[in-house]
């Protein structure tokens, strides 16, 4: 079935990647890649088994995580507030991460069903990792699913490449259509 959407109308800049474990999450995740700052999905941090680490504590907004051993080489899973999104990304950074992935937190916001532009916060600073923008509804339950399995990661690969996928054929989370 084709409804006469590209997938190149889907992805249109966004990076995809897809949860392989636990079986719960798996399927295939969008990503709005930060502007104008840090690295690159599939140049500067590209894993066919990488792992998605809550950070702990979640906003990111200093340099001292709970779990700091489970970010290192890993994309630190932060929640979106209290600080710039580069300040995450340089925090996350400092404590050995690869990337970050921010998501909203809070299912009483007005923009909650939206993708938020991430941009640079005008300061001499900046970030090698990449980072992006995840759904928030995807986020709440990435989060929620972990905790309740007792799991402290996803398995994910990231980025992956959609070019050739009908977009019906996208294994997109059931309570998210794109």
């Amino acid at each position: 079935m084709n409804d006469g959407v590209r997938t190149q109308d889907i992805i249109a800049g966004d990076v995809f990647f897809e949860i392989l474990e636990p079986s719960a999450l798996e399927y295939t995740y969008r990503l709005r890649p930060a502007k104008d700052f840090g690295g690159t999905f599939g140049v500067t941090y590209k894993s066919p088994q990488g792992k998605l680490v809550p950070a702990e504590p979640a906003d990111a907004c200093s340099t001292k995580f709970k779990n700091a051993d489970e970010l290192v080489g890993n994309i630190a899973l932060v929640e979106r507030g209290h600080c710039s999104f580069l300040t995450k990304a340089i925090n996350v950074e400092a404590a050995g991460g690869a990337a970050i992935i921010v998501t909203e937190y809070d299912t009483e916001i007005d923009d909650f069903d939206y993708y938020i532009e991430m941009v640079h916060d005008n300061t001499d600073r900046d970030t090698d990792i990449p980072a992006g923008f995840l759904h928030g509804k995807n986020g709440i339950i990435i989060r929620q699913t972990l905790k309740k399995m007792n799991l402290p990661y996803a398995i994910v690969n990231i980025p992956v490449n959609l070019t050739f996928i009908q977009p019906h054929l996208i294994n997109q989370p059931p309570w998210l259509p794109w």
